[in-house]
């Protein structure tokens, strides 16, 4: 891998085009690379959520915030929220190597059923959903929301690619975008009981004084 990325700049890029795996220049205007875009800015929003969920496990051991967060993410029958977040990083990764080289298959069916089985966990422990919730609220809840909007846009994206060109992406990747985004909101309500922060709810008392 050192030698493959030890030249950062080629200038061959400077001419609006790029290349493919299998060699093709490729504009960088096509539709393909929106998607492949999305899902590199997703993952690095993915990453800001795993920053700030660290601050959280790093604050002060009387933090009454995080022996609540720890208390909760102990009590799941499942990999920790840190090792969740971790292998959705690498799976996105992936997914951008399937986009650049559509023989390479690296997203599959138990991938996305593994996702169904952490939102699960997660739901069981939520209280039911009986309104409409504002993406605010701490750090970590509000960027969970950024980046479920952001996988969202991602999925738009997909489907216009599909409509475009069938072969370019997969229907199983963009299952998986749209269960990621389902997850995504999901931990953005499991989040918020640790933190003692409640959720931001929709109040149409709010604009009638308007």
């Amino acid at each position: 891998m050192g030698n493959r990325l030890s030249k950062i700049y080629t200038r061959t890029g400077d001419d609006g085009s790029t290349g493919m795996a299998d060699g093709r220049r490729v504009s960088k205007a096509d539709l393909i690379f929106e998607v492949m875009g999305d899902i590199d800015e997703l993952n690095s929003h993915l990453g800001l959520v795993r920053s700030h969920y660290q601050e959280v496990l790093n604050a002060s051991a009387d933090d009454s915030a995080l022996s609540a967060l720890r208390a909760q993410i102990g009590s799941l029958n499942a990999p920790d929220f840190e090792t969740t977040l971790q292998v959705l990083q690498h799976l996105l990764f992936n997914l951008g190597g399937e986009l650049a080289m559509p023989e390479f298959e690296a997203i599959s069916n138990d991938h996305t059923s593994w996702i169904e089985q952490q939102i699960d966990i997660m739901n069981a422990q939520l209280p039911a959903l009986k309104d409409f919730i504002l993406p605010t609220g701490s750090l970590l809840v509000s960027q969970l929301h950024v980046t479920r909007s952001i996988c969202r846009r991602a999925e738009r994206h997909g489907v216009a690619l599909r409509q475009h060109n069938p072969d370019a992406i997969r229907p199983t990747a963009l299952t998986f975008i749209n269960r990621l985004s389902d997850w995504l909101f999901v931990a953005a309500r499991f989040c918020c009981a640790p933190e003692r922060r409640k959720e931001v709810l929709w109040d149409a008392k709010i604009l009638q004084s308007l």
